[in-house]
């Protein structure tokens, strides 16, 4: 892996390259975050953001979504894969949202995961992005390129998330995550990716080989 030293180092051209790296997805507040964070699963975020304005004109807040008919709201999100199934999930998170919140978004973890179609990707997202706290969300980006470049060797989401928590330094796994992200979709290219452009190239093992990187640092 990456030595720990080379780490911060990582972080910070990351961070330079992508000063503007944020949440996609756009909302006005938690509520609106959370639902589209629900319905950005196996869907990317720019599909989401064409259908929320209309969704969320209509259904303002838990309650309005609450009393909905799923039917209903999901001709609102028909352009989005399984439209269906989350327009069950978030009549579904309204209607606890509601019944047990207040009709207020929690701001903790176990609450988060027990609404309907929140697991703990979507969790951590709302977290981070919602209510501030550091965490590292690890979708099929951030799994992709922190084990490409060498952060992590790990073989599913949750060992890649604990990994990198332990890795890298807690006031900085929020940044890390949308750095991350964006580093995914605009250079490192799951098929293609655009490695003579990279700017930590001269860091990641897919490109140099991690025996390649020993010599090099041995130099």
């Amino acid at each position: 892996m990456v030595k720990d030293e080379d780490i911060k180092k990582i972080l910070d051209i990351l961070e330079s390259s992508y000063p503007e790296a944020k949440c996609a997805l756009d909302h006005i507040n938690v509520f609106q975050l959370l639902v589209s964070v629900v319905l950005s699963a196996q869907t990317t975020d720019k599909a989401v953001n064409l259908v929320t304005p209309a969704l969320f004109d209509k259904y303002p807040s838990p309650y309005e979504l609450a009393d909905a008919d799923p039917d209903d709201v999901s001709q609102y999100i028909r352009r989005i894969g399984m439209y269906r199934t989350k327009a069950k999930n978030i009549v579904g998170l309204s209607r606890v949202l509601v019944d047990k919140f207040s009709g207020q978004v929690p701001d903790d973890y176990d609450s988060l995961v027990s609404l309907p179609g929140v697991g703990r990707k979507s969790a951590n997202v709302v977290l981070s992005v919602g209510f501030g706290h550091q965490r590292i969300a690890v979708d099929t980006h951030v799994f992709r390129v922190s084990n490409r470049i060498g952060l992590t060797h790990e073989k599913d989401v949750l060992k890649t998330e604990l990994s990198l928590m332990k890795r890298i330094p807690e006031e900085r796994w929020s940044r890390t995550h949308h750095s991350l992200i964006f580093h995914g979709r605009q250079c490192c290219d799951a098929r293609k990716p655009k490695c003579d452009v990279c700017p930590v190239e001269g860091y990641c093992e897919y490109v140099n080989g991690a025996d390649n990187l020993l010599e090099r640092r041995k130099k």
